[in-house]
């Protein structure tokens, strides 16, 4: 930011010269306009930063006038300084960097400072205005396409509770504790990012719950103890992979088969691979099915991240893998 308010003011002080340059010499009259400037940027920079926390907290309208005022008030010193620092050094070279005049130096510099201080405050609102809105659209977004996955997910939960309630109460009974414990979470505010070791303990009650219905024909195998727990992600991002990978794969083979999940982090960026079995004629009917949840992840990865995040889907020689990438936060 220092550097962006040096490279603006010194922008400024070369327009400035170009302007009144005439029958001066530009570069004496470019050394004296950007030492102004230079001291204008910087200075009236560091006081607003100083400033911040009382400004945030006042209405818009009054910290515009309260930071106009500050750099004018800034704008006026400084240009008694330089008046003041032409007559101390007296006459001769020296004295032509600094201006002769006083009452219209100070006010060309007010009038000047006024227009382009009201400039960069408009700048600086509409943008702000700006990110407002992308990020509520964002949120909006991201509460839409979390609304689509919990009706999905609590149909096949329910579905699967029902068939265990006339074969085994019991497991049926312990499949309700586990499905309200985990719709207690997943839940919670769209916008907020779970743990990975949240994500996770949320996806083994999911597979419990499934284990319950398919028995011995459903095996997930874990291997993502290298992964830093504290890392955040959306919630309900490895949970659908986990429901996909049993729904459009094993629970399409007579035998069943193994869910592999496995994670690795380098370079502060986080890869996860859900990795299942399918049949060899399930091919379209695989991806179709998949389609929903690997768009619905993939965008609220990108939200999440700012297009750091995304999903990668596969398949090739009977193996479905979808391939889960976000930096570490």
């Amino acid at each position: 930011m220092v550097l962006a308010v040096v490279l603006v003011s010194e922008l400024l002080a070369f327009v400035f010269t170009l302007v009144r340059s005439g029958g001066t010499d530009f570069l004496t009259e470019l050394a004296r306009i950007s030492m102004l400037m230079q001291w204008l940027g910087l200075t009236s920079a560091a006081l607003l930063c100083l400033l911040r926390v009382p400004l945030g907290r006042a209405s818009t309208a009054a910290a515009t006038v309260v930071a106009l005022g500050i750099v004018l008030v800034n704008i006026l010193i400084l240009s008694i300084a330089m008046i003041w620092a032409g007559r101390r050094l007296g006459a001769g070279e020296t004295l032509s960097m600094f201006p002769g005049e006083t009452w219209l130096f100070m006010l060309r510099n007010l009038v000047i400072g006024a227009i382009v201080t009201a400039l960069l405050l408009r700048y600086f609102f509409v943008s702000h205005q700006w990110r407002l809105h992308v990020q509520a659209e964002a949120r909006s977004r991201i509460d839409a396409l979390q609304a689509r996955i919990r009706p999905h997910f609590l149909f096949n939960s329910m579905n699967t509770i029902a068939s265990l309630t006339r074969s085994d109460p019991d497991q049926a009974e312990q499949a309700v504790e586990d499905l309200a414990d985990l719709f207690r979470a997943t839940l919670n505010d769209a916008g907020r990012l779970l743990t990975l070791k949240e994500e996770f303990e949320l996806t083994r009650v999911y597979q419990r719950i499934e284990m319950l219905r398919l028995g011995d024909r459903l095996r997930v195998d874990w291997d993502v103890s290298g992964l830093p727990m504290r890392a955040r992600l959306p919630g309900l991002t490895i949970q659908p992979l986990l429901e996909n990978a049993i729904y459009h794969g094993i629970e399409r083979l007579d035998e069943g088969g193994l869910v592999t999940i496995v994670g690795q982090c380098s370079n502060d960026k986080i890869e996860i691979n859900v990795t299942n079995p399918v049949g060899a004629a399930e091919g379209d009917q695989i991806r179709q099915g998949h389609q929903l949840a690997v768009n619905n992840i993939r965008e609220r990865l990108q939200l999440a991240f700012d297009g750091r995040g995304s999903l990668e889907v596969a398949e090739s020689g009977g193996t479905y893998r979808a391939t889960v990438r976000f930096p570490v936060i």
